[in-house]
């Protein structure tokens, strides 16, 4: 087992990593930036050094700022937890050329799996079932392009290959709106993320968001912990999530879970990992490969009892998976709804500080969060403050579980997204299940 990690991120998921690492006797380092100090899980480290000032390109996302305090307090790992540098082939690069561990999967795999173009070709070739598109990046003739879009038929969307949290991407429904979407986009593309390779898929008028995750060890073995809905989204971000998914068809499900396993196995993959796919008329697309722990993972945990962040620490350790697929049994329901310090209904950040703050409780309610009384949050970083989740023998049971824990959450000081939570889990068509992606924005009038 890894002797001493060092946590290369904040807030919920940095806590979340400090408590498994506490768990397996592992030893823990916490970084942060300058108005970070006071943060719940720099407080319960072993040891923490400050990085850098608030920005994060001066602290969480410096590399050399983040290698060096691994290497002053003799860490063995690092874990990038999510967002930040989690899915950086360059950091994961440097942190194993440094002579650390990235608990997380190669700099290889990240980058075959970060560029969209690539992953579609890799998911493919394992048999993965993807979006009709382009098959590769698109060309700079326009008699070409107006030739991919006709044969995958409008309307389509064109995407930036090194796009993600629903940046670089832009829907087309006819021809006369076909170049100037791409001249835009790869604009977009290029300032944004440092390259302007476009491909284009179609666009699904009406699909779920539905994700599998999945767990390697790099050893050839690699099972699936099922999937989680993610459809209730407000801007390509995702709002709530809940496992497994309502209203799948049972052989397309059981069909993409083998696809999926295989494909891990396929590129060599280690650690925890999430397929993301669009789901329609009983049909699955892959769009992406999340390489790290996602936001969300609570859930799974809770209708699996697979700890996710454990089994991340395990394989890096160099051991072979804990569990065999058939070990993995699919018990009841959860729900995660994500607490952001934001206004309900403008959504614009709303940082402070935090005056009261009382979690809920009873049975099958779960809170991950770094708050706590008096507690500041800053304005330099997301707004995500704590997951409420909760679980239920059935779906009925733990909605009406969530629907208790949010009117007992206390959060004052600041404005959350609390009450929009409250509106949604009350919804009617939420409450009956499978609501495509597009329905919050609807909802909403956005």
């Amino acid at each position: 087992m890894l002797d001493k990690v060092l946590i290369a991120n904040r807030g919920e998921i940095a806590l979340r990593i400090l408590r498994a690492c506490k768990e397996l006797g592992i030893r823990t380092v916490a970084v942060h930036s300058v108005p970070d100090r006071d943060l719940l899980h720099v407080r319960l480290a072993d040891e923490a050094v400050c990085i850098g000032p608030a920005p994060s390109n001066k602290s969480y996302l410096n590399i050399p700022a983040l290698i060096s305090a691994a290497e002053v307090t003799d860490s063995v790992g690092i874990h990038p937890g999510y967002g930040f540098l989690a899915e950086s082939a360059a950091f994961a690069e440097q942190v194993e050329r440094s002579g650390f561990t990235f608990i997380g999967p190669s700099a290889d795999v990240i980058r075959l799996m970060g560029d969209k173009v690539s992953a579609i070709a890799a998911m493919k070739k394992a048999g993965v079932p993807t979006v009709p598109g382009s098959d590769g990046p698109l060309p700079d003739d326009n008699s070409e392009l107006y030739a991919i879009a006709e044969r995958i038929g409008y309307p389509v969307i064109v995407k930036a290959a090194a796009g993600g949290g629903g940046r670089g991407m832009r829907v087309v429904h006819s021809e006369a709106s076909l170049l100037n979407a791409i001249h835009v986009t790869r604009s977009e593309a290029g300032a944004a993320f440092g390259d302007d390779t476009l491909y284009m898929e179609k666009f699904l008028e009406k699909p779920r968001h539905v994700e599998i995750q999945v767990l390697a060890d790099g050893q050839g073995n690699a099972i699936h912990l099922y999937d989680r809905d993610c459809s209730m989204q407000r801007r390509h971000q995702k709002v709530v999530e809940e496992a497994p998914a309502p209203m799948i068809d049972e052989e397309a499900r059981q069909t993409v879970f083998k696809a999926c396993v295989d494909a891990c196995i396929h590129i060599g993959y280690r650690g925890a990992g999430t397929f993301e796919f669009l789901y329609e008329d009983g049909q699955f697309y892959f769009i992406e490969m999340n390489t790290r722990v996602q936001v969300e993972h609570p859930v799974t945990e809770m209708v699996t009892g697979v700890d996710i962040v454990k089994e991340q620490l395990r394989i890096a350790s160099g051991l072979p998976l804990s569990y065999k697929q058939e070990d993995i049994t699919l018990l009841g329901h959860a729900f995660e709804c994500r607490i952001n310090a934001e206004d309900s209904k403008s959504f614009l950040p709303c940082p402070g500080k935090v005056t009261h703050y009382h979690a809920p409780g009873g049975n099958g309610v779960r809170v991950d969060s770094h708050l706590y009384d008096g507690y500041t949050v800053p304005p330099h970083y997301d707004s995500l403050v704590a997951k409420l989740i909760t679980y239920g023998e059935d779906r009925t049971t733990a909605l009406k579980r969530m629907q208790n824990a949010l009117d007992e959450t206390m959060i004052d000081g600041i404005r959350t997204n609390i009450p929009l939570h409250m509106d949604i889990v009350r919804d009617a068509n939420f409450m009956n299940g499978g609501v495509n992606i597009h329905y919050l924005e609807k909802k909403l009038g956005l």
